[in-house]
């Protein structure tokens, strides 16, 4: 269980931060499609890179995971929201859903859960 925790702690981080660096293209598209503002977009950004952070320093000092953990599962959610509100077809919900799952299990297992 502890293994799963942090291979979900790796994947959900670093997916985040290819996600905001490399295909930042890809998030100002969705943005505008969401009619969001890029203040927000920016926003959004840095705070789920400094959530992303915070799951990779969670792998040597765990008090940090659960913040890193339940923010990052906000924004998923959020993420999920945005899906519904345009009425986005299934497999765009499948990334923040994942990640979504993945946040919510680190949280679980790191609340002692699981």
């Amino acid at each position: 269980m502890y293994e799963l925790s942090l291979l979900f702690q790796l994947i959900v981080a670093l997916s985040v931060f290819l996600v905001w660096t490399i295909r930042y293209n890809n998030v100002v598209k969705e943005f505008k499609e969401f009619g969001y503002s890029d203040l927000l977009r920016n926003i959004v950004g840095a705070l789920k890179i400094s959530s992303a952070t915070l799951l990779l320093f969670g792998i040597w000092y765990t008090e940090l995971t659960l913040i890193g953990s339940i923010s990052m599962a906000f924004f998923m959610f959020c993420a999920q929201m945005s899906h519904l509100k345009i009425k986005n077809p299934l497999i765009k919900f499948l990334p923040s859903l994942t990640f979504l799952l993945m946040s919510l299990y680190i949280t679980a297992f790191n609340f002692g859960l699981i």
